[in-house]
């Protein structure tokens, strides 16, 4: 069979050969964003697109004919056998097209009549609501660690078997054998590492890949800039002890990573918290009136892409605006771009450095979520606070060891990375259409769900004031685990609001937790009156 088909417009099930590839259909393509600087940008190196296995072909053109309508909700699939013989597949290429199309909540299997399209029940839901304006006032922190901690501790000591709390993907997602083989050739090859003090700063050849890759942001970093962390969230931590001390003020996403509160509140740090869209991140709005409020605001920190919780994409206007009003009145950003290789499309999204032409942009980022969650292995490039950056990090922690650095490196330098991105991305894709079609299916009505274009991650907004910490204490009693809301803010804003994890394959197993949790919120719906 060709390596590429085309769908016949009289009869979908009927598919020829084509020369071609096929064209993604409009709805699935984001728009081209706007180009940087041109003294900034850079061309994304070219890669060459693996071949797409057989029965994702025919799963991609049944999917265009479900989207386009041609095949109806509640319509017959064409039955396994009659796969076989239409397209001259084997019954395993057939079976997994239907089991392809089904995870994707594309069609559902009824027992002794085979595979219907599925009706969409994500439609029922209502995206979150855009955050209410409120003026930015300043947060303390005193106490987050020990709520935070608490919520944490409780859901350690439990008997969980379901956790959906999580914010990275199974490790069924992750090379973990290729990467075995990658350090194994690393001791080989360095048969002195273990007696040898590793380079300050951080292997050469892993400083020159992170180098590389950050063309496809549009960025331009000399690998010697890059300082090689124990994960994001230390070079988050150098960040702000190299812009800010305690007393100082720092502008935070809300909601935001509970990391980010825990950290701030142990530094002394004062947070200013910004109302943040579902949809396009920060209020730039919110900002401007926090400057005009508090005139010592040293710095600001934002995820531009997929952010942690919300699932937001910073335009690229909102970006290039941010950087010139952070400019004007001394305010340094601090980028976490940890999430941007897991957008749907396989584009890198421009990093909101690609706009500074100061220094005034940190940035920092890290492999935790898109290659190896075993491995803390993250990256900061300091700008104009280079010195002190590498300054700090040796006088707390010292330079990272080097094995994984040296496994990551060659990795990171051939197809093998490409790879497993792209197959990332779809299987995530999956998982989270998987989850949120389960949540608007079972949760009560009301319930608010914003899908976002990548990421790991759904942010859940609960009806009728449902208290996500009751939530959370209920659902651990069934083995259970769930992030509430509460942990993602100082403020009690998020408190009827769940982050629920979409990076795991949708099993049995995975759909009865979600049933029960949807009795729960019910149950605690019915009590709230």
């Amino acid at each position: 069979m060709a390596d590429h088909l085309r769908m016949d417009a009289a009869n979908p099930e009927h598919l020829v050969a084509d020369q071609t590839p096929s064209t993604p259909p409009t709805h699935l393509t984001s728009p081209t964003p706007p180009t940087p600087p041109t003294h900034r940008a850079a061309p994304a190196p070219a890669v060459a697109e693996e071949r797409t296995p057989l029965y994702r072909q025919l799963a991609d053109h049944y999917r265009h004919a479900i989207e386009a309508g041609t095949l109806e909700p509640g319509a017959r699939m064409p039955s396994v056998r009659a796969l076989m013989e239409r397209h001259q597949v084997s019954l395993s290429t057939a079976l997994q097209t239907c089991r392809h199309l089904e995870a994707q909540g594309l069609l559902e299997a009824r027992p002794r009549s085979g595979y219907f399209v599925r009706t969409p029940a994500r439609a029922s839901l209502v995206p979150v609501a855009e955050p209410r304006p409120w003026v930015p006032d300043l947060m303390q922190y005193v106490g987050i660690n020990q709520r935070v901690s608490s919520i944490l501790a409780r859901g350690l000591q439990a008997d969980v078997k379901i956790n959906l709390a999580v914010a990275h993907g199974s490790p069924s997602l992750y090379p973990v054998n290729e990467l075995r083989q990658a350090t194994i050739r690393a001791l080989r090859d360095n048969p002195l590492l273990y007696g040898t003090p590793p380079p300050g700063g951080g292997d050469a050849r892993f400083r020159s890949a992170i180098a590389r890759r950050a063309l496809e942001a549009r960025m331009n970093i000399n690998p010697e800039e890059i300082v090689v962390t124990h994960g994001c969230i230390e070079a988050i931590n150098l960040a702000l002890r190299a812009v800010a001390s305690s007393g100082d003020v720092v502008a935070v996403e809300s909601p935001t990573y509970y990391a980010l509160l825990q950290t701030l509140e142990s530094m002394g740090i004062r947070a200013l918290e910004i109302p943040t869209s579902p949809q396009t991140g920060i209020s730039l709005d919110a900002l401007e009136l926090a400057s005009q409020t508090y005139e010592n605001i040293k710095a600001v920190i934002v995820v531009p892409h997929f952010q942690n919780p919300l699932g937001s994409v910073m335009p690229d206007a909102h970006k290039a605006q941010l950087v010139k009003w952070a400019e004007s009145r001394g305010i340094a950003i601090i980028e976490d771009d940890t999430y941007s290789a897991l957008g749907d499309d396989g584009n890198i999204p421009a990093a909101i450095r690609s706009w500074d032409t100061t220094g005034n942009v940190i940035h920092c980022a890290s492999l935790h979520k898109t290659l190896a969650p075993g491995m803390r292995l993250g990256w900061i490039a300091g700008g104009k606070w280079q010195w002190r950056v590498e300054m700090l990090k040796y006088a707390q922690t010292r330079p990272n060891e080097a094995l994984a650095q040296i496994a990551m490196g060659e990795f990171m330098d051939s197809p093998r990375f490409d790879r497993h991105l792209r197959h990332l991305r779809t299987q995530l894709r999956e998982h989270r259409a998987a989850m949120a079609e389960a949540i608007a299916t079972y949760f009560p009505a009301g319930t608010r769900l914003t899908q976002p274009a990548g990421g790991l991650s759904l942010w859940v907004e609960m009806p009728g004031g449902v208290s996500s910490e009751r939530l959370f204490d209920a659902a651990l009693a069934k083995g259970i685990r769930v992030a509430p809301g509460s942990l993602f803010s100082n403020s009690a804003r998020y408190d009827n609001f769940l982050r629920i994890n979409g990076g795991q394959p949708f099993t049995r197993e995975v759909d009865k937790a979600v049933r029960t949790l949807a009795t729960e919120v019910i149950r605690l719906l019915d009590a709230n009156g």
